[in-house]
């Protein structure tokens, strides 16, 4: 085999939205329990040994923290009680119909919630220090980023766009340490983007060009230099399709089915209708390993010849993907950076490519990788209310604050600021656009809109009082779920800081 031309980056975008404490099924904080057992824990063997480039949203870090605590003991309840009973059920009940096959394809599934378990309180109940072990033992590069995951383009000032950085970046600082490459949140980038990385010392992260450059264009496996030193990565989607694409990997017949379910919403049936067959889907998902590893290097062949350079291949898509809606993602995953070197096929992460290979001066449009690949998902008719709702308390905290410290200083600023992040999460806007989690998103918006309004009244009428203090409590020292949020880190005196740049 000659030696590899160009690299192939591998990044899992790993989010969830603020969920813990806020909602049961089917919408609300099993999402995360989920996640953790069916696509945090089953990768974490790979992600500790390979170099693959993880994205850990601040606010998804932010309920790691309160794992350790009464929301940790709510997700082992979840294992013990309420997945062991329905796994029980339809086992139960599928043998008693003499349908042992579809019985035993239930078993592995509900042995990852035990071992979950296991590994959960073996790590001490402590994910955020699992995931920093894979970069300080491992190969592999954690990327940070805006504190709750807005849409930055659509962010009304420079205050807002600097809160949201300042926070995310030294929350992820202070829980994995270094590091300034940053997960752009939903790919969403503008020119006004860029200004604000450069103030926040940010060096790289990725934006998807597809719409613009077209989906199998090379010059998607180029980096390109921005102003101030900054790299933007574009995703490569003619290399994300083979998996992301509705006919890619997880439709083939051997893997589970995700829509194939039982009346406790179990997965026993694979996507050709009959039981599921783990070791004929593990079969498959190395041969799809071998597969993707021969397109990639094909189309990094194809730059080295047409361009006489070395490519960079960015496979961006989100960890839940792997286990959580593809069971078999994982097995995939470690197939393919087991066989990479010997496909010819160099993995890297996104700092070390980045590092290594020239960017291109070119012009950038504004995209995301949302639908249409512009930013139409979180700023159209359909959620017209949100978009403009945020913006204005984005800028009612910012005249709130005005430029007196003592003001910005106190607890119901800063629990102001604190909805007001809340508020500027890209998933609100999504799922209320996609339709995809009944009224949650909006009467999650909803809550927090009007914790923000008691919040920011109390700013002008009574910043100091007991009440509005109580209610600025941290997340994870005792908080109520009414009182839970992200960004436990943001102090008044931090916030006063912020704002007073402006």
């Amino acid at each position: 085999m000659s030696r590899p031309r160009g690299q192939l980056a591998i990044v899992l975008h790993t989010h969830m939205p603020y969920v813990e404490s806020f909602g049961t099924w089917p919408f609300g904080e099993e999402w995360l329990w989920l996640s953790v057992a069916e696509s945090y824990l089953r990768l974490a063997p790979v992600l500790s040994r390979a170099p693959v480039t993880v994205g850990v949203t601040p606010v998804l870090a932010d309920q790691f923290e309160r794992m350790r605590h009464a929301a940790g003991d709510r997700m082992l309840a979840f294992f013990a009680d309420s997945r062991e009973y329905v796994f029980g059920e339809d086992i139960a009940a599928f043998k008693a119909v003499g349908k042992p096959d579809q019985a035993a394809a239930l078993e592995p599934q509900l042995a990852d919630y035990r071992s979950a378990a296991e590994r959960f309180l073996h790590a001490d109940r402590d994910f955020n220090a699992l995931f920093s072990s894979f970069s300080r033992d491992g190969r592999a590069e954690l990327l940070g980023g805006p504190a709750t995951h807005p849409v930055m383009p659509l962010l009304a000032t420079d205050f807002g766009a600097n809160l949201q950085l300042s926070v995310g970046l030294e929350s992820h600082a202070t829980r994995f340490g270094g590091g300034s490459g940053i997960w752009l949140p939903e790919c969403a980038w503008s020119p006004v983007v860029t200004r604000h990385l450069r103030r926040s010392g940010v060096t790289h992260f990725c934006v998807d060009q597809s719409a613009v450059n077209d989906a199998g264009s090379l010059d998607n496996l180029e980096p390109v230099a921005l102003d101030g030193g900054l790299v933007a990565a574009p995703v490569d989607w003619r290399t994300v399709d083979l998996v992301w694409h509705e006919r890619g990997y997880p439709s083939a017949a051997a893997y589970r089915s995700s829509f194939d379910r039982t009346i406790h919403s179990l997965m026993p049936r694979a996507n050709h209708g009959a039981a599921w067959d783990p070791e004929a889907a593990r079969s498959q998902a190395r041969e799809h390993a071998r597969e993707f590893l021969v397109r990639v290097r094909e189309r990094l062949d194809a730059y080295a010849d047409q361009r006489n350079g070395d490519g960079l291949c960015v496979f961006a898509i989100d960890t839940e993907l792997l286990g959580h809606w593809w069971y078999e993602g994982p097995w995939w995953l470690e197939a393919v950076c087991e066989g990479a070197a010997g496909a010819g096929v160099e993995l890297a992460t996104l700092g070390e490519a980045v590092a290594r290979i020239p960017a291109v001066d070119r012009e950038l449009r504004t995209s995301s990788w949302g639908e249409h690949k512009d930013l139409s998902t979180w700023d159209c008719p359909e959620v017209a209310d949100i978009a403009w709702q945020t913006r204005a308390a984005e800028l009612e905290l910012f005249d709130a604050l005005g430029h007196v410290p003592e003001v910005a200083e106190s607890a119901s600023a800063a629990r102001a600021a604190r909805e007001l992040m809340a508020l500027q999460s890209s998933d609100w806007a999504f799922m209320a656009k996609r339709e995809t989690a009944g009224e949650y998103p909006r009467n999650r918006y909803a809550g927090h809109l009007a914790a923000f309004e008691r919040a920011i009244t109390a700013v002008s009428q009574s910043p100091d009082s007991d009440a509005t203090a109580a209610r600025g409590r941290p997340a994870g020292e005792g908080t109520t779920a009414d009182e839970a949020g992200p960004a436990p880190g943001l102090t008044p005196q931090k916030l006063a800081k912020i704002r007073c740049a402006y």
